[in-house]
C-alpha cells in the first residue's frame, strides 16, 4: 500500500546531517530607471474580496436595483421566450438566479437599465453563437491543448484556475496554422469560449460558493503586435458576456515595459479592478502563484508538482511546502524506512537555480551512506524532479537543497510516497520526517 505524506507528519528539528553555511556580505544593487519603475508596478493584491452573493450583505440601493432588474426581466418577452445561461433559468426567483442577476448588475454598477441592456445582449450572442452547446465539440485544436489556454485545479480557496499563454505563436508557422485568415481566427475564438464555458460549468452559482474562476496569464515570449488583434477580441467577448467571472487576474513573466505600462495606467482603474490584478515580473512565477494556489496544484512548467495526470485519479495528493532562505542549505530527512521498501519522492524549488542531492544513510554503523543522486546544479527552467529508490536496509532518505550561494529566497515543496512489501502482501509503513 502506499502511503501519502502530508504537511501534519512534518517536524521542524536540528539534524546531524545539516550545516547551514555563514552568509557572505552582498554587494548593493544598483538601481536604475528600469528596476524604479518595476518595483512601482508589480502588484500582489490581497485586498480584493469576492462577493459573497448573499441579499442579506447588499446595501439597500443594491437590494432595490435587483428587484427591480427581476421585474423588469419578468415584463420582457425577450427573456421569457429565451431566458437562461449556464442552465439557470433567470426568471425562476432563486437564489441560484439571484447570483447570475448580481454579477451584471455588479458589473454595471447597480445601474438597472445598463445591466438589462447588458443582460439581453449576452443572451443574443449565446444563442447566436451557440455558447451552451460548444463545450462538447471537437474544434481541433489538440496542439492547443494543456499549452494555450487549459483549466488546471483549483486555487487555495476552491476557484478553478484557468491558465494562459500565448508564447507558441512566436512559432511563425504555428501563427499562420490558427491565424492564418479570417475563418481560422473564428475558429480559434469558438475554442477559446470552449475553454472558459468548461471552466464556468465547475463553479456553483450559489451564495457563499464557488461563482468565479482564477485566470493566470503567462506573458513569456508573447509576440504583442501579432497577436494584438487577438487579443482585443477575446478581452470585448469576455467582457461583454462574462461579467464577474474572473476573482483574480494572475500574470506572470511579465516583462518591465508591461509593468511600466500598468504603473502609467492603473491611477485609472477602478479600485474594485485594481484588486483583482496581480502582476509578477520575470522568474518570479512559483513565488507568486504559491501565494494563492497549493503546490500539487500548480502545473509543473510553473514551480509547481501537477502533471496532467494527477487529476485522473481524484484530487491530487497534497505536498508540503517549506522554503530555502538564501545561503542556506536544507535537508529534508525521511525517517523510518524500512529493508525493502520504495519510497517514490517529488520535489521542486521554484526558479531552482541551485544544487540538489539525494542519499540514503542506513540505520547500521557499520554500512555506508548511499548516493542515489549526485549533486548537481539544477536550472532555473528546470521542472520538478521526481524519482525513486528501494532500500536494502533500514535507514534515512535525505533530500538536499542548497542555495548557499544566493541571496535569495525561494518557495519549494515536496512529497513522498512509501511502498512495503511482506510476502507478495502490501501494508501500511509509518514513517516521521525531520527538516531543517
Amino acid at each position: 500500500m502506499e502511503e501519502e505524506h502530508s504537511s501534519s507528519s512534518m517536524s521542524i528539528l536540528s539534524t546531524p546531517f545539516l550545516e547551514t553555511p555563514r552568509k557572505t556580505p552582498s554587494k548593493p544593487n544598483k538601481r536604475t530607471i528600469v528596476t524604479t519603475l518595476m518595483e512601482a508596478a508589480t502588484f500582489t493584491s490581497s485586498s480584493f474580496k469576492e462577493d459573497t452573493y448573499f441579499i442579506s450583505n447588499l446595501k439597500s440601493s443594491e437590494k432595490k436595483a435587483l428587484k427591480q432588474l427581476k421585474e423588469k426581466l419578468l415584463a420582457s418577452d425577450e427573456i421569457t421566450n429565451n431566458g437562461s445561461m449556464w442552465g439557470v433559468c433567470l426568471i425562476k426567483g432563486d437564489d441560484v438566479a439571484d447570483v447570475l442577476l448580481l454579477k451584471f448588475l455588479r458589473a454595471r454598477d447597480f445601474r438597472v437599465n445598463d445591466a438589462y441592456t447588458m443582460l439581453v445582449k449576452c443572451l443574443s450572442w449565446r444563442k447566436e453563437f451557440g455558447a451552451e452547446n460548444v463545450v462538447d465539440e471537437d474544434l481541433g485544436f489538440k496542439e492547443l491543448e494543456g499549452v494555450v489556454a487549459f483549466t488546471h485545479g483549483f486555487d487555495r480557496e476552491g476557484h478553478p484556475v484557468c491558465y494562459n499563454h500565448y508564447g507558441v505563436f512566436k512559432d511563425k508557422e504555428m501563427y499562420e496554422r490558427v491565424f492564418g485568415d479570417e475563418e481560422k481566427l473564428k475558429k480559434f475564438l469558438r475554442w477559446r469560449v470552449q475553454v472558459l464555458e468548461r471552466g464556468i460549468k465547475l463553479l456553483q452559482f450559489k451564495p457563499g460558493g464557488v461563482n468565479s474562476l482564477i485566470q493566470v496569464t503567462d506573458l513569456k515570449d508573447m509576440p504583442k503586435s501579432e497577436l494584438r488583434v487577438v487579443s482585443n477580441q477575446i478581452m470585448s467577448l469576455f467582457q461583454d458576456n462574462y461579467p464577474e467571472m474572473v476573482a483574480r487576474k494572475i500574470f506572470i513573466n511579465v516583462p518591465w515595459y508591461f509593468s511600466m505600462l500598468y504603473s502609467m495606467f492603473s491611477p485609472f482603474l477602478t479600485q474594485r479592478t485594481k484588486s483583482k490584478f496581480v502582476i509578477s515580473k520575470e522568474g518570479n512565477a512559483a513565488e507568486t502563484l504559491y501565494k494563492f494556489i497549493r503546490p500539487e496544484n500548480i502545473p509543473i512548467q510553473y514551480g509547481g508538482l501537477s502533471r496532467p495526470s494527477d487529476f485522473q485519479n481524484g484530487p491530487p495528493k497534497l505536498a508540503s511546502e517549506f522554503t530555502v532562505k538564501g545561503g542556506e542549505k536544507v535537508n529534508i530527512q525521511i525517517e523510518g524506512v524500512e529493508s525493502g521498501a520504495t519510497i517514490k519522492w517529488e520535489i521542486v524549488v521554484g526558479g531552482w537555480d541551485l544544487e540538489y542531492s539525494a542519499e540514503f544513510v542506513p540505520n547500521a554503523e557499520a554500512s555506508y551512506t548511499i548516493e542515489v543522486e549526485k549533486a548537481r546544479k539544477v536550472n532555473a527552467s528546470e521542472e520538478a524532479i521526481q524519482n525513486s529508490y528501494t532500500s536494502k536496509e533500514a535507514g534515512i532518505m535525505v533530500l538536499s537543497v542548497d542555495n548557499s550561494a544566493s541571496r535569495k529566497k525561494k518557495v519549494a515543496a515536496y512529497r513522498y510516497f512509501v511502498r512495503k512489501y511482506n510476502s507478495n502482501t502490501p501494508s501500511d509503513m509509518q514513517l516521521s520526517l525531520k527538516i531543517k
